[in-house]
């Protein structure tokens, strides 16, 4: 008779911790950064032990990456109930999805910005994880902007002179430095400026 492995020892990791810590460190990322957010104050906010962190990850690094795709997640399902919606035009959809954005920072006073575009900022020199993660959520943010722009060039609403992914791609980038622009100056103006250059110029 073989001889049965060891049963760890030690309590088990309670269901639910590793997405409450998850959840507690997207917040205080987003408020106050990925540097400035330790360890210690993530498992005090998410109410557990230090030694429940180090059960789900096996550092900072991993938890940031899991952040990030939490923040993805989070936000596809606006992309999706926004940009999917076939019974709305291409361009109306996507004008729609910017303006939702400008409400919802406009509510919480043009602050936090956007954490895919905080991390590029912060650590993507210094984390091939992290960067990895920021590369494929950008990647499949613009997508869904190049299917809308698809759509809109099919139906000849705008022209074929650039590819959809690269304007799907100009779209993205554009929009994240007004969002830069817009913490600086606490104004949607930067916003605006977008919206009136890409509708108005850009998409036609």
């Amino acid at each position: 008779m073989k001889n049965q492995p060891a049963l760890r020892r030690g309590p088990k990791p309670k269901p639910g911790t590793r997405s409450n810590l998850v959840q507690v460190g997207l917040r205080m990322v987003h408020e106050e950064g990925y540097a400035a957010t330790g360890i210690q104050s993530i498992v005090e906010g998410a109410g557990v032990p230090k030694g429940s962190f180090y059960n789900h990850f096996t550092s900072k690094e991993a938890f940031g990456a899991e952040v990030i795709d939490a923040y993805f997640d989070r936000n596809e399902s606006k992309l999706r109930a926004f940009l999917c919606n076939a019974d709305v035009a291409p361009l109306a959809r996507l004008e729609a999805y910017f303006d939702d954005r400008i409400e919802a920072f406009r509510a919480v006073g043009f602050t936090k910005g956007c954490l895919l575009g905080n991390f590029s900022a912060e650590a993507a020199d210094h984390s091939a994880l992290l960067r990895e993660h920021l590369f494929e959520h950008f990647g499949a943010w613009s997508h869904f902007f190049e299917n809308c722009i698809v759509e809109a060039q099919e139906q000849g609403a705008i022209s074929n002179q650039f590819p959809a992914a690269l304007l799907g791609r100009f779209l993205l980038n554009s929009w994240e430095g007004a969002l830069l622009h817009m913490r600086v100056e606490k104004s949607d103006f930067p916003l605006i400026e977008f919206k009136k250059v890409v509708f108005g110029k850009l998409l036609v």
